[in-house]
């Protein structure tokens, strides 16, 4: 997939060599091993023939080549896709990549006609718009997969607003909050990823097909033409940029990063959740596996799974930004390698997204077992803290000292919070009076946090409204 004056020979269906008669020997074994690309671009066949039937009316139109050409090749073009579509394209690696496959076989059916289709066409061009066809289909399906994920989220949400669980930092219990308004977080983080596709896919949508090899083309093409017929805003504007610019699977390979590291951040909590010691969720058979030794397992491999692709897919972004760092303009060989990295992250985020989804609304909480823990490890402190300074009038500071003292008394006598007695609290502080004891319970903590995006169960309502409004 390279301009036309670096190519290694290959037959064409009359035995020709398809880029000319510069070259008179066949390539080398090994050049030809490292050179063919047949075995990864052939999925891009259907973006490689909407181009080319885009490019052969827009030359019928321009009077660049006679109508009855034109409809030859179009009839040419629809019988390979039949073709491809079933099955029964024959793919030969002499033709090295998915381009030169399909015009061997349409100048197979129709004959020398078909070498009409490429003029005012470069294989620079042709696969940089085949390529941003494919990746703006990715981007896509990655923001439909990312809201369908939403929704199972905002189901379980919704179903379990007022359902109280710890809330944590550095993994230690901080304050209670709800099993919905935990999972609406995630709502959020993949509404962000689902914008960043979107933003993607608004940047990459310019065609880049008629700028040729590298130059643009001395025949009187119609690039708006084309563009609209592709579902492009507008052409490239620089021939040289169009066919040596990559960053748009870069951006796309970014958003996918991201993506995956918010998935195995779910995926690890998860995991943790399925543990014994945690107990706060089950997961059906249909996404646990066992054990070959140990009968009593019961495994979260897909939540492990996920969490593990994120390697993966950063793996591809950095792949490719490394070939990309030091390419002068405009094409080189190096940019064949765009496809694979690509490919793979986006079949390992589309796997990731939704196998999640179907976790999501597969798993069952166990209410008891989090309400229990919501007020472990003096959960409510803050809470106490809140009310000696709305009740006592105290400064933050000399509350949170005050709290301290009766988190120590508390910590020493083995017992929460609220099993302090009030003449123990006055011991500390001799304010307090019994009122205090109203809001050291986590349910009373989770509904008092009645700020905007706060976890009281009303908040939590009032978001999964507003989102179940924005996706519908």
């Amino acid at each position: 997939m390279t301009d036309n004056a670096s190519k290694s020979p290959a037959a064409n269906g009359q035995g020709q060599a398809m880029w000319g008669g510069r070259f008179s020997a066949k390539p080398a074994e090994l050049m030809q091993a490292i050179n063919v690309s047949i075995g990864f671009d052939k999925r891009l066949w259907a973006q490689d023939l909407a181009g080319s039937r885009a490019h052969a009316r827009m030359l019928i139109s321009q009077g660049v080549i006679a109508s009855s050409d034109g409809e030859e090749i179009l009839e040419g073009l629809a019988k390979i896709e039949d073709e491809l579509a079933t099955g029964t394209f024959p793919f030969r690696d002499e033709y090295e990549d998915i381009h030169m496959n399909i015009e061997a076989r349409l100048r197979e059916l129709i004959g020398p006609t078909a070498g009409r289709l490429h003029t005012a066409r470069s294989r620079n061009d042709q696969v940089a718009v085949d390529f941003r066809l494919w990746v703006r289909d990715a981007a896509d399906r990655s923001a439909a997969q990312l809201e369908a994920l939403q929704k199972a989220l905002l189901a379980q949400a919704e179903t379990y607003a007022d359902a109280l669980m710890p809330g944590f930092t550095h993994l230690q219990p901080a304050q209670p909050v709800t099993f919905g308004h935990h999972l609406m977080a995630y709502v959020e983080m993949f509404g962000r990823d689902a914008s960043r596709f979107k933003d993607a896919r608004a940047r990459m949508n310019e065609c880049p097909l008629g700028a040729a090899a590298l130059a643009g083309s001395p025949f009187p093409i119609d690039r708006h033409q084309t563009a609209a017929s592709l579902g492009f805003d507008r052409p490239t504007a620089n021939s040289l940029d169009s066919v040596s610019s990559r960053d748009f699977a870069l951006e796309a390979l970014s958003a996918a990063s991201i993506t995956a590291t918010h998935l195995s951040r779910l995926a690890e909590e998860i995991v943790l959740w399925t543990t014994p010691m945690f107990g706060f969720i089950k997961l059906t058979d249909a996404f646990t596996t066992g054990s070959s030794i140990m009968p009593q397992k019961k495994n979260p491999d897909a939540a492990e799974l996920i969490r593990a692709k994120v390697g993966r897919i950063l793996g591809s972004l950095t792949t490719l930004t490394v070939v990309m760092k030091g390419l002068p303009l405009a094409y080189s060989k190096d940019m064949q390698e765009d496809k694979v990295p690509t490919f793979e992250a986006f079949d390992a985020l589309e796997l990731s997204l939704l196998a999640m989804a179907g976790m999501i609304a597969d798993l069952t909480p166990n209410t008891e077992k989090m309400a229990a823990a919501a007020g472990a490890g003096f959960s409510t402190a803050t809470d106490l803290a809140d009310w000696l300074v709305r009740e006592l009038n105290m400064p933050f500071r000399d509350a949170h000292h005050v709290t301290g003292s009766a988190v120590k008394a508390a910590e020493t006598k083995g017992v929460d919070l609220s099993d302090l007695s009030l003449a123990e609290f006055q011991a500390i502080e001799p304010r307090i009076t019994d009122g205090v004891y109203a809001v050291l319970t986590p349910a009373a903590s989770a509904a008092s946090r009645m700020s905007y995006g706060g976890t009281a169960p009303a908040q939590v309502r009032a978001q999964i409204a507003r989102w179940k409004e924005t996706l519908a």
